[in-house]
Formats: structure tokens, sequence, C-alpha cells
């Protein structure tokens, strides 16, 4: 655990425009009252994500850890994006799915407001792109969507949920 919460402090100290405002100690303090969460971000870190506090819910009292690393996180790329594309594929299925390992890492996935957000905050994905939470109607149609970061701009696509990608993995968000 300690290891982890250096790791994360330093990572803090490093990109201090991802959460104005936020106190370190503060966050520290909530981690360690949530042994759970903290194993949730370990698997995070563990697949690649870098993750790091981006924002405060005063709401619910929670901070909102997003994966934060430069591109997709390596250890969760050529996916297809739940578990019915994944069945569906009768050919080169991939190893798994993104919800799939999404829930057992204990994540959820960026929707797209909070992808645009994080893409506020540095460029992400300016060579690989991430699975986004898809909303239902697309999802009924068997679509998914996705985003990435070319040209100075913020990109929102969509493909079929059973297609992968090597570049394709996908990004969670931690409420601590």
């Amino acid at each position: 655990m300690e290891n982890l919460l250096t790791i994360l402090k330093s990572r803090f100290e490093k990109y201090p425009n991802r959460h104005k405002k936020i106190v370190w100690e503060h966050v520290e303090t909530k981690l360690k009252s949530s042994p759970k969460k903290i194993e949730v971000l370990q698997k995070m870190e563990a697949t690649g994500g870098e993750p790091n506090v981006v924002d405060y819910d005063s709401k619910t009292d929670e901070y909102l850890f997003f994966d934060c690393s430069e591109e997709s996180p390596t250890g969760r790329r050529s996916l297809c994006y739940d578990l019915d594309a994944w069945e569906s594929r009768k050919k080169f299925k991939p190893e798994n799915n993104v919800l799939t390992i999404a829930q057992e890492i204990g994540i959820e996935l960026l929707d797209e407001a909070q992808y645009r957000f994080l893409q506020e905050l540095g460029n992400f994905d300016s060579k690989t792109s991430s699975w986004l939470k898809t909303p239902s109607q697309i999802r009924a149609l068997g679509g998914a969507i996705f985003g990435d970061f070319r040209f100075g701009t913020v990109f929102i696509y969509h493909n079929g949920a059973d297609s992968y990608y090597a570049a394709r993995g996908f990004r969670g968000v931690l409420r601590v």
C-alpha cells in the first residue's frame, strides 16, 4: 500500500494542473480509510492506467481518479466492448471484453463528458483510442463509442461493439 501511495503522491505532485484546489493530504487520508479502493487503484496501475486524482465531488465527498496514461492503458487493449459483442464473434475472438475487465478491476468506463474533461487536463490518446461508456440506444443497435485526440481535437466515433484493435483500450474512473 505504501508503495502505491508513494507513486500516487509523486504523480499528484508532477501534474498539478490535473487537480487544482485539491490537497494531497486530504486524498491520502481518504485513501487510507478505503483499503478496497486502494486495491482497485493498484489494479488500475498494474494494467498501465497511471491513475491520478482529477476532481472532487463535494455532493458525495468523493475524489475522482481517472486513468491518466498518455495513451490508452497497455494492459487493457485489443478488447471488444462487452460480453454480448464478444460472444457474437464467430472468428478471431479477442481475449476478453472491456466491460468484464472494468468490472473485475472495480472501475467504470469514462463516459463522453468525462473523456472530454480528461482531455482538458492534457493530450491523451494521440496514438491510441479508448472505448467509452456507450449510451444504451447506440449499444442496442450493435454499436459502441470510443474517443481519441488528433489534430488538436477530441474526436468521438462509433464502431461495431464486436470490433477490437491493438491500439484501442479503455480508461476508467474510480470514486474514493
